[in-house]
């Protein structure tokens, strides 16, 4: 029986359509991967059937009370709350049911007996919907997925107003599993997870009993826990069987028999044009060229899909610094209260520097420290001289009603209308991207534009808060390239090994370092 059911779905923002008659639907117990380049629009698909954003055309429909459950990162929490009491929200129907099993009691005592056996029956009822979701062990349960998650580690009586960015994920991450409902629905529920988290999560979703529909770039983790792929590409949504891996090689199979067609009808085509071109005004042969004009006129002709521009990432390199980098001196790190023991790190000219560890120990923070936004707790930092540095944001939280072309314009008012757009595109954005506000693009074509302005800056050392958020493989793989390939120092923040470890000299695990128990 279908759960969800999408037809003739079409959507657009502007004159860029996103989809173009699409049809989905979702199964029982379906382990669905959502897959597609930057801006293809996975995560508006997501929007259209949470009922968040109404689409063009279309209809959706979900069967019958059906629970559903959506990773929605910018999800605001109360800041009074403890993660604890978050948590416990998970629950709050059952809590509702609780109250309502006093107020039938306490009619119970006014009631004919009549009366008193449904109420009975109710109270029953209600008993058996308690013992089934798990509400006379409901500690547990919260101890077991915040232990999980790493959130026992942060402490369930702190408050949410204290966390880190990938910490409220958790919590968030961590009441949607709570809940159990029929359909998960998450959107690189991956991001701002570590690595020990990941593998926890991976594990979870492998042995869901339920439906769940995921949106991620991370490819080993879409590998080991989804048994379906829909792919979005050119505004259409298209079913693979199997994982990641079985979707490519059905895709690339499918696209190569797809281009040898093409070419051997284009060359079909240009014999009965050339043959129509030479014999049209002869009488002896016109009528065998009005009969191929036929034949071309009633072809059904194959079109092979636009190729999607592929980013190309060079860094500029600018001039020489001296030998030092940074180096922290018994430095502690932290706002109002020490994240770290004392640190005596240095980083010399050339180096490409890894900063790992689970969420919460002080990565962004150390990373702010050491470039000096952040003034630690204790001791000192002391930067080199001659240090050009680029700085790529975890998240940039402020809505930038800027186009693509302004926002890149700004930093570099001496480029032509021409080589902004040229820089652009080179990023991997299209025209219609180009010319659109930064607040309606995706994620991942937002990180394409920060990057573009910070390839475009001359650098020595790049400073990078987890820069493959969002971004799609293409891009990751570039980026990847681009970053061996530079010439100047790298601190970088990442929770991606296959990502980083071909890049980097050195590993600073902030775990090792950090006044948290672990």
């Amino acid at each position: 029986m279908s759960i969800l059911t999408v037809k003739n779905l079409s959507h657009g923002f502007g004159d860029r359509a996103i989809f173009n008659d699409v049809s989905f639907r979702l199964l029982k117990g379906e382990h669905i991967g959502l897959i597609g380049a930057n801006g293809e629009g996975k995560s508006t698909f997501m929007n259209i059937i949470t009922d968040t954003l109404m689409p063009d055309e279309g209809t959706v429909t979900w069967s019958k009370n059906v629970r559903v459950g959506y990773l929605d990162q910018h999800t605001s929490l109360d800041a009074s709350m403890t993660i604890r009491d978050v948590l416990k929200t998970a629950f709050q129907y059952l809590f509702d049911l609780e109250a309502e099993t006093h107020r039938i009691y306490e009619k119970m005592g006014e009631v004919s007996p009549e009366e008193l056996d449904e109420l009975m029956e109710e109270v029953g009822n209600i008993q058996d919907i308690l013992t089934n979701n798990d509400f006379y062990i409901i500690d547990s349960k919260v101890e077991e997925i915040a232990k999980g998650l790493g959130l026992t580690d942060v402490g369930l009586d702190k408050s949410v107003h204290d966390l880190s960015g990938g910490q409220r994920t958790k919590v968030l991450l961590a009441k949607l599993l709570l809940e159990k409902p029929d359909i998960l629905l998450l959107d690189e529920p991956t991001n701002y997870l570590d690595e020990v988290h990941i593998v926890w999560l991976k594990r979870y979703l492998q042995n869901y009993e339920n439906a769940f529909i995921l949106i991620s770039h991370d490819i080993p983790f879409l590998n080991e826990v989804i048994n379906l792929v829909y792919h979005m590409e050119n505004q259409e949504l298209n079913r693979y069987v199997g994982n990641y891996d079985d979707f490519m090689e059905v895709y690339e199979m499918k696209k190569s028999q797809l281009e040898a067609a093409y070419k051997r009808q284009q060359q079909e085509i240009n014999k009965l044009e050339d043959f129509v071109a030479r014999n049209k005004a002869r009488v002896a042969t016109r009528n065998m060229a009005m009969s191929r004009q036929k034949k071309l006129d009633k072809m059904d002709r194959i079109e092979l899909a636009r190729e999607k521009p592929k980013p190309e990432f060079h860094f500029k390199y600018g001039k020489t610094p001296g030998k030092l980098i940074f180096e922290a001196k018994d430095l502690v790190i932290g706002y109002t209260e020490p994240l770290s023991k004392p640190l005596n790190l240095l980083m010399e000219r050339g180096q490409k520097v890894a900063i790992t560890g689970a969420n919460g120990v002080g990565k962004t923070t150390l990373l702010r420290s050491l470039i000096g936004e952040l003034k630690g707790l204790e001791g000192s930092v002391e930067r080199g001289l001659k240090l050009d540095i680029g700085y790529f944001e975890q998240e940039i939280k402020e809505a930038n009603y800027n186009t693509c072309i302004e926002e890149v314009w700004a930093e570099f008012p001496s480029f032509t209308q021409f080589e902004v757009r040229a820089a652009l595109a080179k990023c991997g954005l299209t025209t219609k991207h180009i010319e659109s506000k930064v607040v309606v693009l995706s994620g991942g074509e937002q990180a394409k534009v920060r990057l573009c302005k910070l390839i475009n800056s001359e650098t020595n050392v790049l400073v990078l808060d987890e820069p493959t958020n969002h971004l799609d493989q293409d891009a990751k793989d570039e980026l990847k390239r681009a970053l061996k390939e530079y010439r100047g120092s790298v601190l970088l923040i990442s929770h991606e090994p296959d990502f980083y470890k071909d890049i980097v000299t050195d590993v600073w695990n902030l775990e090792e370092w950090t006044t948290k128990i672990f």
